[in-house]
C-alpha cells in the first residue's frame, strides 16, 4: 500500500488525482451567517482555495470500475490527467466495465465525453436516480442562474452519449461489496460509496467535504457550490460522525490522500489513514 492505495474487502483501490482546482476564498459559507464566513476566511488565511481533483480506480470481482471520471479535456491543462494516469497504468477505456458518479458536476463527469462519443466505450455508468431526476427538470434549470446550470447540461449529455448504459441508482449495494450511501445537500442526490471490507471499511465520500484541513473543525462552512448549504452541512456533520464511529478510512474528491476521522474538542480533524 502507498499513501494513494488501498485494499479494502475484495478491492484494490488507487487515487488518480486529475489535477488541481483554484477558486476564491470568496466561495466560502457558512450556516451562522455573514460574520462567521468572514472569520472562517481569515482562519484560511490565504485569497484562494485550492482542490485537489481525484476519481478512484477499483480493481476486484466486478472488473474496472471508476468512481467518478475527472474533467477529460474540457478544463484546461491543470486538470484532465486521470486519463493520462490510466495509460500509465497499462489500462485502456475500453477496459473499465463501470463507472459510479457520486454526482453529475464537471469535474466528475466531463471526463466521460470525447466530444459526443464516450470516452469509456464499453462502460455502464451508474448515476444517482435523485440526480438523474433534478438535472434533467427543466423547471429546476430554469429556476438556475446560468453560470450554474453546469450539472444539467452534463445530464443532458450523458443520456445522450451513454444512452441505454445509464443506470440510476438509489441506496444499498450497487455492485459486489460496494454500498451507495446518499450525502445530499451538494446536489440532490449526491452519493459516497462504501466500500466493506473484513477488518475495515473505505468511504469515498465525494463532495460531501471539499477542505479536509477546515470543515473537519467546522463542519458548518460550506462552499458556494452546494446547491442545498443547510442540508449539506447535515450531511457533513453525519459522516463525520459516522466515520469517527464506525472507525472508516475515508477519501473524497477534493481531500488529499486516504484518512481517518478523529472526534476532537469542539469537532472532528482527519488524520492520515
Amino acid at each position: 500500500m502507498t499513501d494513494r492505495s488501498r485494499h479494502i474487502g475484495p478491492y484494490d483501490i488507487t487515487l488518480l488525482l486529475d489535477g488541481l482546482f483554484q477558486a476564491s476564498a470568496e466561495i466560502l459559507i457558512h450556516a451562522d451567517g455573514d460574520a462567521a464566513r468572514r472569520r472562517a476566511i481569515e482562519a484560511w488565511g490565504k485569497p484562494t482555495l485550492q482542490f485537489d481533483v481525484n476519481c478512484f480506480l477499483l480493481r476486484g470481482p466486478s472488473g474496472l470500475i471508476l468512481v467518478d471520471a475527472g474533467t477529460g479535456s474540457s478544463w484546461g491543462s491543470k486538470l484532465g490527467h486521470v486519463r493520462s494516469a490510466l495509460h500509465e497504468a497499462g489500462i485502456a477505456a475500453g477496459e473499465i466495465q463501470s463507472i459510479l458518479l457520486t454526482h453529475p458536476h464537471g469535474d466528475h463527469a466531463l471526463g466521460l465525453f470525447d466530444d459526443e462519443a464516450p470516452y469509456f466505450p464499453h462502460a455502464e455508468v451508474f448515476i444517482p436516480e435523485l440526480d438523474l431526476s433534478h438535472f434533467t427538470d427543466a423547471a429546476a434549470r430554469e429556476a438556475m442562474p446560468e453560470p450554474r446550470r453546469g450539472g444539467f447540461k452534463v445530464t443532458e449529455q450523458l443520456l445522450r452519449v451513454y444512452g441505454s448504459r445509464l443506470r440510476p441508482i438509489g441506496t444499498g449495494e450497487v455492485l459486489p461489496g460496494i454500498e451507495a450511501r446518499p450525502l445530499p445537500g451538494h446536489t440532490p442526490g449526491h452519493t459516497g460509496y462504501l466500500i466493506r471490507g473484513d477488518d475495515t471499511s473505505l468511504l469515498l465520500w465525494g463532495d460531501a467535504l471539499h477542505l479536509g484541513t477546515l470543515q473537519p473543525g467546522d463542519p458548518k462552512i460550506g462552499v458556494a457550490y452546494d446547491l442545498d448549504p443547510a442540508l449539506a452541512v447535515r450531511t457533513r456533520q453525519a459522516v463525520l460522525e459516522d466515520a469517527a464511529r464506525e472507525g472508516w478510512i475515508v477519501a473524497g474528491s477534493h481531500i488529499t490522500s486516504f484518512g481517518r476521522v478523529q472526534e476532537v474538542s469542539g469537532g472532528y480533524r482527519i488524520m492520515p489513514a
